[in-house]
């Protein structure tokens, strides 16, 4: 028997106090939500209407309990449990000094918290090591809960995900993300978490089965676009409109095929989105499908602000190969290649695609490609005549493409090829604070309410 597929939407609480102080909050329980976080978290509320929400867990700090109290107010009869397993990260002896003050009394520690978080002890304890633990027995715990709920566990009288609701903190968050997608916690400053944002889990299979990230730190209905820069380098990361063979499900890979009138509005919906922002560089797989689209965004951006783009071609952003794959629908591929296509789907690092590419090729491309941009944008950030320092700079390419960069800003091997959703036209925000040199950030991920305008990516779900 299958168990039920499961989404998770997780929250962080609303803007606090010690937020606006910019104070280290830890497990401190002194801050509470200002007026401002209490009207994120009726943002959150009305954004998550659509949703069902079955059950729902809080961090027991206050300010993740009224944060989840003012989402669930107009909701009756929903488990809620608040739990010490989403407590914030344990940081007792920062708590309460701003960041500059630890900056400046502890140099040490905060460089290593800064650069290397996995190895910071305090009190003889590694705080982010212990968090990312913490993390996993939340998830042996929402197992348990569910058992109590839904026994059987059986998706096959209801095959819609059960959707669970848990508002917590910017550390909990991270390390509930990294410890159900394998992602190491040496990379605990790597992902976005701003106030009241949303992130997505799905996990199709169960929770026994691995995790695919949806979206990360989703800010649209907070009357943020996208999360704030912080300076340095921004690169805005988009996957092509929809064509017919996605709506078909075919497989495309290599295949010249054009945007359908889907995909050509999606990439003025895409253009209409980033209008505003302040693009300074452009990079596109060639092939048709992400040129228009990129075309739609640089025309826009042109008309919007006055600047011109220069769509620069990149050949190494192009799709995988498919090879003998390519047109073929997924009934098609079982047939002719037995087995092949279950091992793409459960194992994909592990297949040669019949005259096409392996993903180990795929990750050589995307890093070359990315290596290449982010030359490119770091000469142009660091031009003298340059009048502020940052940049941004637009990507459009593919699925497997966008995949492999994003696993690749974690150090995932294609076996993680999964772990990263993008849909057609959706919006991927990856931030060098430090520049090129410096490590990433994911801010945002898969934007696509420009889109929708919900928080579900319900864009085509077709083949490559």
């Amino acid at each position: 028997m299958r168990e039920k597929p499961l989404r998770v939407v997780i929250v962080r609480h609303g803007e606090s106090t010690f937020n606006i102080e910019k104070r280290i909050q830890g497990r401190s329980d002194q801050a509470v939500l200002t007026n401002h976080g209490q009207t994120q978290a009726q943002a959150v509320a009305q954004a998550l209407a659509p949703l069902p929400i079955h059950l729902a867990f809080s961090s027991p700090l206050q300010r993740a309990q009224r944060t989840a109290q003012i989402i669930l107010a107009e909701r009756d009869g929903i488990p809620f449990v608040s739990t010490d397993l989403l407590r914030e990260i344990d940081l007792t002896a920062w708590e309460g000094l701003t960041f500059a003050e630890v900056k400046q009394k502890f140099p040490e520690d905060h460089q290593r918290w800064r650069y290397h978080p996995h190895l910071l002890s305090l009190h003889q304890r590694y705080p982010v090591v212990d968090l990312w633990q913490q993390a996993q027995d939340f998830w042996t715990y929402l197992g348990q809960e569910m058992e109590k709920i839904s026994p059987n566990g059986d998706e096959e009288s209801d095959p819609s995900p059960m959707t669970i609701l848990v508002v917590g903190h910017s550390g909990i968050n991270r390390a509930l993300i990294g410890a159900s997608t394998g992602i190491h916690c040496q990379h605990y400053h790597r992902f976005g978490q701003d106030n009241c944002a949303l992130s997505i889990l799905n996990f199709p299979h169960g929770l026994n089965h691995p995790a695919q990230l949806e979206s990360l730190n989703l800010t649209h209905h907070l009357g943020d676009p996208l999360p704030q820069s912080k300076g340095g380098l921004r690169l805005l990361l988009v996957r092509h409109g929809e064509t017919q063979w996605n709506r078909e499900q075919r497989f495309q890979g290599q295949k010249d095929i054009p945007l359908n009138a889907t995909g050509e509005e999606q990439a003025q919906q895409v253009g209409a989105f980033l209008a505003s922002q302040s693009i300074d560089l452009a990079f596109s797989s060639p092939l048709l499908r992400p040129w228009a689209t990129a075309m739609a965004i640089c025309q826009q951006h042109a008309s919007q602000l006055g600047s011109p783009l220069d769509l620069v071609p990149l050949p190494d952003l192009q799709e995988i190969c498919h090879g003998e794959w390519e047109g073929k629908l997924q009934r098609e591929i079982e047939a002719e290649y037995p087995g092949l296509l279950e091992q793409w789907q459960q194992a994909p690092a592990t297949v040669d695609m019949p005259c096409g590419e392996n993903l180990q090729q795929v990750w050589q491309r995307a890093q070359q490609a990315w290596n290449t941009i982010l030359e490119k944008s770091a000469q142009t950030l660091a031009n003298p005549s340059a009048e502020s320092p940052h940049l941004t700079t637009l990507v459009v390419a593919h699925d497997a493409i966008n995949k492999a960069i994003l696993c690749q800003l974690f150090d995932r091997s294609p076996e993680a090829f999964w772990l990263f959703k993008q849909g057609n036209g959706a919006v991927t925000v990856i931030d060098y604070p430090e520049g090129a040199e410096g490590f990433p950030v994911l801010r945002c991920l898969n934007i696509t309410s420009h889109l929708t305008g919900g928080v579900l990516d319900s864009t085509a779900a077709g083949a490559l």
